[in-house]
C-alpha cells in the first residue's frame, strides 16, 4: 500500500491525537491543553501531513486547520539547528497573532523554540534585530515578509515547511504576486500546506503551480445541523443604526461584532453607539499595533460588549465563544459573508447571524442566503426597547511589563490573590505580550485590583498598571 493509500486509511480510523506518531513533547503540550479527539480536518489531515505530503485544505472557519498544520510544522522541527525551518504566509496581522500563539502553546515542551511573527505596519527595525539570531519558525504577512527577504534579513533557504493560511484571502488582498516572489525563493525540496474557507480557481492554479502530489483534504459544513442561526431584516436606510440598536437591546448578546465595509462607517457606527450608551471598540487598518492589541484583548476579555468591525477582522478574529454577528452594512459577496458569520458557531458552538440590508439591497442578500443553501430566515426589527445597554463584566487592566521582563500569569495571579486579595473567581484572561500584560478583573473589585497592584509589586518590582475599560 502507497504512503498516500496508509495515509487516508489512517485518516478515517484515528479520532484521537494520542493515536498519532507524535514526538513526547508535542503530546505532552495537546494534553495539557485538553485537545483529545481530533476534529475531522485534523483528523482527515493529519496523517498526511505528518507524513511529509504536500495538502490543499478546505475546512469552515474555527474547525482546527491551525493545530493540524502548526502540528506538521513543530514535528520536523530540529531546534538544534539554528536555522528558519518553518514560513506561515497570513493575510492579516490578526491572523499572523493567532497562528503563532497556537504554535508556541503546541511547542511549550520543546526547549528553545523560536516563533517570530513578522507583519506590516510596525518600524521594520524591531524586526530585523530580531532576526540577527534566526528563528526557527516565522509567521507573517506576505508583504514584510518580502521586504525582510529582500533585505537578506531573513533567508528562506532552509524552509522546510511552508504554510499558506486564509490563501483565498490573501489572493484576494492583492498579495499574488509577493506570494509568487517568495514562493520562488524556498527550497523545491519542501512541504507546501494551503489552507483555505474556499478554493476558487485562482487557488487551484496556486496549487498546481507550487505543489508536488497535494492532496485534497476537504471537510464540508454540516447542513443539515447548522451552528450558526441566520436572519436578515430589511430596513430603510436612514433607519439602520435604530434597527442595530433594537438587534443588540432585544438579543442581549455577551459579546457581538458588527461589520462595515469601510473604514469611515466603522468609525461613525462606533461614534453613535458609544453615544447611545453601548461599551464599544473600533477595529480597522488605521490603527497601530499595539491599538489593535488592546483593542482584541479588551474585546476577548468581555471588558467590552460590541466590537465594530471592517472586514480586516474578518480573519483571525479569535474569540472562542463569540455568540453574534452583525452585518450593519451587507458584504460585498458571498464568501465574504461566509467569512465574516464564521467568527461565530466556531467548534461546535452555536450562533446567530444577523444582517441587515436596505431595499435596493435584498437582491444581493438573496444570492447570499443562496449560497448559504437558504438556511437563514427573514425577519422583523424588533421594537425599540427602553432598556439601557448593560456594562460589560470584566475590565482590563494594563500593565507595562511583560515576557522580557520575565512576567508569567502565575506571578500575576499571586500579586492579585494574594496582595490584592481579589478571589480567584473574579480574575478572568490573562495575556502576556514581549513588553505588557493584560488582566481581566471582575468590574466591581477592579479599582481595587488597580490600586493594590500600582501600590504594591510584582515579583519585587513596582510596574505602572492602568485602566483599559472602565
Amino acid at each position: 500500500m502507497s504512503g498516500a493509500a496508509d495515509a487516508e486509511l489512517a485518516s478515517c480510523t484515528m479520532r484521537e491525537f494520542s493515536e498519532l506518531s507524535l514526538k513526547e513533547p508535542l503530546q505532552r503540550a495537546l494534553a495539557e491543553i485538553g485537545y483529545g479527539e481530533m476534529t475531522e480536518i485534523q483528523a482527515a489531515s493529519l496523517p498526511t501531513l505528518l507524513a511529509g505530503t504536500d495538502a490543499l485544505l478546505q475546512a469552515q472557519t474555527g474547525s482546527g486547520k491551525t493545530a493540524a498544520f502548526a502540528l506538521a510544522l513543530l514535528s520536523k522541527l530540529d531546534v538544534s539547528r539554528v536555522q528558519l525551518q518553518g514560513l506561515v504566509l497570513c493575510p492579516t496581522r490578526e491572523l499572523a497573532d493567532q497562528v503563532s500563539r497556537e504554535i508556541r502553546r503546541l511547542a511549550r515542551f520543546i526547549p528553545n523554540t523560536k516563533v517570530l511573527t513578522l507583519c506590516g505596519g510596525v518600524p521594520l527595525r524591531p524586526h530585523l534585530a530580531s532576526l540577527n539570531h534566526p528563528p526557527h519558525i516565522v509567521v507573517g504577512t506576505p508583504g514584510r515578509i518580502l521586504d525582510l527577504i529582500g533585505k537578506s534579513a531573513l533567508l528562506p533557504a532552509t524552509v522546510a515547511v511552508l504554510v499558506l493560511d486564509e490563501a483565498d484571502r490573501m489572493l484576494d488582498m492583492g498579495f499574488a504576486d509577493s506570494i509568487r516572489a517568495i514562493l520562488a525563493t524556498v527550497p523545491v525540496q519542501r512541504q507546501t500546506v494551503l489552507c483555505s474557507a474556499t478554493i476558487p480557481a485562482s487557488i487551484r492554479e496556486i496549487s498546481r503551480e507550487f505543489q508536488r502530489d497535494a492532496r485534497d483534504i476537504t471537510v464540508a459544513v454540516d447542513r443539515n445541523q447548522p451552528l450558526i442561526g441566520e436572519v436578515f431584516f430589511e430596513v430603510d436606510a436612514e433607519m439602520k443604526l435604530d434597527a442595530l440598536q433594537a438587534l443588540l437591546l432585544h438579543y442581549r448578546a455577551e459579546s457581538v461584532v458588527v461589520f462595515c465595509n469601510t473604514r469611515q462607517d466603522v468609525r461613525t457606527v462606533a461614534e453613535r453607539l458609544a453615544g447611545r450608551g453601548f461599551s464599544i471598540a473600533a477595529l480597522h487598518g488605521d490603527l497601530e499595533q499595539r491599538e489593535r492589541d488592546e483593542i482584541l484583548v479588551r474585546f476577548a476579555n468581555r471588558s467590552c460588549t460590541v466590537l465594530v468591525a471592517s472586514d480586516v477582522a474578518a480573519r483571525g478574529l479569535d474569540i472562542a465563544e463569540l455568540p453574534m454577528v452583525i452585518n450593519f452594512d451587507l458584504a460585498s459577496d458571498p464568501d465574504t459573508h461566509l467569512h465574516r458569520i464564521g467568527r461565530t458557531g466556531r467548534a461546535g458552538r452555536g450562533g446567530t447571524a444577523l444582517s441587515l440590508c436596505t431595499r435596493r439591497e435584498v437582491d444581493r442578500a438573496r444570492a447570499i442566503e443562496a449560497r448559504c443553501d437558504g438556511k437563514a430566515s427573514w425577519g422583523t426589527v424588533p421594537s425599540t426597547s427602553s432598556n439601557s445597554p448593560a456594562p460589560p463584566p470584566f475590565v482590563t487592566l494594563a500593565i507595562d511589563a511583560g515576557r522580557r521582563d520575565k512576567l508569567r500569569p502565575g506571578d500575576l495571579l499571586g500579586a492579585l490573590t494574594g496582595d490584592a486579595a481579589i478571589p480567584g473567581a473574579m480574575i478572568g484572561k490573562i495575556a502576556v505580550f514581549p513588553t505588557r500584560t493584560y488582566v481581566a478583573i471582575a468590574r466591581e473589585w477592579h479599582e481595587r485590583a488597580r490600586q493594590r497592584l500600582g501600590a504594591g509589586k510584582i515579583k519585587g518590582r513596582s510596574f505602572r498598571v492602568r485602566s483599559l475599560g472602565s
